[in-house]
């Protein structure tokens, strides 16, 4: 059964240029909005000829290439090896530029329990427990992250059909509850290092995550 959503709206869109610490640089076209459910501030970046991929969905053509990228301050701006998030971003970037579509940065950091109940939770792991342990002994659920922002602002850009470029089979099942037709979903490479090896051994472990991909390093 569809979830009904309100209808947001666009709030300002500019266009930025992006610089990554390996020298790959693009354009976006960034767009804010009112009216998202949870009421916080999430943006969609569109990447590469994204109007020319809202035209196609309609068509045989390719459909827009999205990626609902959860927020990680420590993986995304201080490149903590703790989670892949950094690189996912990275090469998230980069391949929807390529095809056209949208990045949604989502403000959900920690599966959706906050900055520094992220960090109680490293603490946690610290002493044995794994992500999902960790999440839970502070009285969180295993992952509190919610899609329906998500889909109001791939509703309020004109996206109906896209192809998800995820390894999380959960976002494409809220998401088609929302409304989204969901086309397929893309993996995206797996970055394992010493660091985050325990990490990623618990979201294999929980099938929360398509698994057998190759590992990129």
């Amino acid at each position: 059964m569809l979830e009904a959503l309100p209808v947001a709206t666009v709030r300002t869109q500019v266009t930025v240029p992006l610089r990554f610490p390996d020298g790959f640089t693009t354009t976006a076209r960034v767009f804010s909005f009112d009216g998202l459910v949870d009421g916080r501030e999430h943006l969609a970046f569109a990447l590469g000829d994204w109007a020319g991929a809202l035209d196609r969905q309609h068509t045989d053509g390719p459909v827009p290439l999205v990626r609902p990228h959860s927020e990680c301050l420590t993986g995304d701006v201080f490149g903590s090896e703790r989670c892949d998030c950094g690189p996912q971003l990275r090469e998230g970037v980069e391949r929807i530029a390529s095809a056209g579509g949208f990045l949604l940065y989502l403000r959900q950091e920690g599966r959706g329990i906050g900055l520094y109940a992220k960090l109680d939770a490293y603490a946690l792991q610290d002493t044995g427990l794994d992500t999902y342990e960790a999440n839970v002994a502070l009285g969180h659920a295993e992952d509190e992250r919610d899609y329906a922002a998500a889909a109001q602002m791939l509703a309020t850009l004109g996206a109906e059909r896209v192809a998800l470029l995820t390894n999380n089979p959960d976002k494409a099942e809220q998401l088609g509850r929302l409304g989204l037709a969901v086309t397929e979903c893309v993996p995206t490479g797996v970055y394992l290092s010493p660091a985050n090896a325990a990490y990623l051994a618990a979201k294999a472990g929980r099938a929360v995550r398509t698994p057998d991909f190759p590992l990129v390093r």
